[in-house]
């Protein structure tokens, strides 16, 4: 992440911009990301280009990161558009991290905001350019990469244990919307009937170790043969 601040800054620094096609958005796994993004002055630059903070975990990777531009979308939607979105996160299936995307490529946090930049993800980086800095000239993905040492200079200022534990030894009374939400509590999960997002699978209701509840399963047929755009799955940094 303070690869993808620092790319972003040199970026910013030469001109660059994100074009209006490109949805971006910034979801990091943690609270201690936008702290040290914020310590190392770093998350203006992401702003500048769009990476705005749009809240934490799971968020754009279960497309929770707000809709597409109207016309965008419909554009997609209208003509079977194959659009795509590179993301720093853990899933590439389609429609993860929206309804309407249909490719997505998985790649680090600094790789996500090149891409951004670049507005594409048919170029190659390697050789082509991102894309025209103020003065006219190319800038190469070697132009604003950040180098090790760069890298290694932001986290010694950045990352310290009292961080960690300013912002989670208390993490109920930080969060008094995530306390607000009704639970229940004991040694094993009380299932809700009512709930249309996760119900108890029925397999094992009932069920025993003993010879009468297992059984061996003969004739079994396939309920359904699906092809390759098929998750099992309901559910950091993308651009669209």
């Amino acid at each position: 992440m303070l690869a993808a601040g620092l790319l972003a800054r040199k970026a910013v620094e030469k001109g660059l911009t994100v074009g209006p096609l490109v949805k971006t958005s910034l979801a990091p796994g943690s609270r201690v990301v936008t702290d040290y993004l914020q310590k190392t002055g770093l998350q203006p630059y992401l702003d500048q280009l769009g990476f705005n903070l749009v809240g934490y975990g799971c968020t754009t990777c279960i497309g929770n990161s707000g809709p597409l531009p109207a016309a965008v979308e419909e554009v997609v939607t209208k003509n079977d558009v194959v659009a795509a979105s590179v993301l720093s996160g853990n899933r590439n299936f389609e429609a993860r991290v929206h309804q309407s995307i249909k490719a997505n490529f998985l790649m680090s946090p600094p790789l996500v905001v090149a891409f951004a930049l670049a507005g594409r993800v048919d170029v190659d980086l390697a050789r082509e350019p991102i894309g025209s800095g103020k003065d006219g000239v190319d800038v190469y993905l070697k132009d604003i990469w950040p180098s090790l040492g760069e890298v290694r200079q932001m986290m010694q200022s950045a990352l310290q244990p009292d961080v960690f534990r300013r912002l989670y030894a208390d993490f109920a009374s930080q969060n008094p919307k995530w306390a607000e939400i009704p639970s229940s509590a004991g040694l094993v999960y009380q299932w809700d009937p009512q709930s249309t997002y996760i119900q108890e699978p029925p397999f094992f209701t009932a069920f025993t170790m003993s010879s009468r509840s297992a059984v061996d399963i003969l004739q079994a047929r396939p309920l359904g043969i699906f092809g390759d755009s098929v998750t099992t799955t309901t559910s950091r940094l993308p651009a669209v």
